[in-house]
C-alpha cells in the first residue's frame, strides 16, 4: 500500500514544530540545557520507518531503544533513547480531511505530547513497559499536561487543534 509521505516543503514545518515543542517543554519542566540533553530522542518520518513502526491508529508512535558509551577507563554507560515515529500518512490525511487543521500547530501538539512522554520515562515518573490499563492512564495524564502547556501559547490555529483533539488517543507506545 502506498501511503502519503511528507514532502520536502514539509520538512521545514516539522523542524519548526519540533523547535517550538522543545522550547515549550524545556520551559515547562524548567530544565537546564544539560538536563535536557539527557533526554535522548530522534524523529523519523514515514520514509525511514520499518514495518512495526507504522500504524494506522495514531499520529506518532514512540519507540525505545538503548545504547551505550565507553570512556577511557572502559566503563560502559547504558542509556535509553527514543524515536518519535511520525505517521505522515495519518497526519496528512487529517489535514486533508479538515481544512482548518494546519500542519504546524498539529505537529506542535504531537511533538509536545511525545516529548512529555519522553520526560516522564527518562525521569522515572512512568515506566515505558506497562499494562494496557496503565498505558491508558498515562495517555490521560500526558494529554492533560499537553493541553496545560499549550493552552496559553499564542499560535494561530493551535486552539482549534486543542479543541479538536482533546480527549483522543494520539500515541501508541512500542518497544524496539
Amino acid at each position: 500500500m502506498a501511503w502519503q509521505c511528507f514532502k520536502n516543503r514539509d520538512l521545514g514545518v516539522i523542524s519548526e514544530a519540533l523547535d517550538i515543542a522543545e522550547d515549550i517543554t524545556v520551559n515547562y519542566y524548567k530544565f537546564s540545557t544539560a538536563q535536557w540533553k539527557r533526554h535522548r530522542f530522534d524523529v523519523k518520518t514515514l520514509l525511514a520507518l520499518k514495518g512495526d513502526e507504522i500504524t494506522q491508529g495514531a499520529f506518532a508512535l514512540l519507540n525505545r531503544g538503548s545504547g551505550g558509551t565507553s570512556n577511557f577507563e572502559l566503563k560502559t554507560k547504558i542509556y535509553d533513547f527514543y524515536f518519535i515515529c511520525l505517521q505522515d500518512h495519518q497526519i496528512l490525511k487529517a489535514t486533508a480531511r479538515d481544512k482548518r487543521l494546519m500542519l504546524l500547530p498539529l505537529l506542535v501538539y504531537i511533538f509536545t505530547h511525545e516529548l512529555i512522554h519522553i520526560v516522564r520515562f527518562c525521569n522515572f515518573f512512568q515506566r515505558f513497559d506497562v499494562a494496557v490499563k496503565e498505558r491508558e492512564k498515562e495517555e490521560r495524564i500526558v494529554h492533560r499536561t499537553t493541553f496545560n502547556i499549550l493552552k496559553n501559547i499564542p499560535m494561530p490555529d493551535l486552539d482549534y487543534v486543542l479543541d479538536s483533539y482533546q480527549g483522543y488517543r494520539m500515541c501508541e507506545i512500542g518497544a524496539q
